[in-house]
């Protein structure tokens, strides 16, 4: 009979391997030649680096990549950003970015943010929030600061 506590443990082991899985081996990075925005963040304390690009065609977000150095937490966010804002708006961008931080906040994964909800976790280590939004800085400043249409 499996417990509450068999449960729980079982399921952070799952979200542990998709985070080293993304983080081994990293989605959407590299350098995107057409993007339309490109914004760069870093996280001095810890040596998290991040530049991503985004390619918008009519405010839909169609393509996103990301190069950059940082932890494996810095690291899988980035991948699994990359590949959840591919389609969508500025507004539903910045709605899953909401949800991320109220996902930090409570450590309850959010079905709306796809495979990020396994980094639910990163709630109970505030020191790492930092490297778990800087992904979504530099997502939201590529968007912003866009070069063309």
């Amino acid at each position: 009979m499996s417990t509450s506590a068999d449960r729980s443990a079982g399921l952070a082991a799952l979200y542990q391997e998709r985070i080293l899985d993304h983080y081994r081996h990293p989605r959407h990075k590299g350098v995107l030649e057409r993007a339309t925005g490109v914004h760069g963040e870093k996280n001095p304390l810890c040596g998290d680096d991040i530049t991503v690009s985004v390619l918008q065609r009519d405010g839909v977000v169609i393509d996103a990549r990301y190069t950059g150095i940082g932890c494996s937490i810095m690291q899988a966010a980035a991948s699994m950003l990359m590949e959840l804002v591919r389609g969508r708006t500025r507004e539903e961008i910045d709605l899953l970015s909401r949800r991320f931080d109220e996902m930090l906040a409570s450590g309850e994964p959010e079905e709306a943010l796809g495979e990020l909800g396994a980094l639910a976790g990163v709630a109970g280590f505030p020191a790492r929030h930092k490297c778990a939004k800087l992904p979504w800085r530099a997502l939201l400043g590529a968007i912003e600061h866009r070069n063309n249409g």
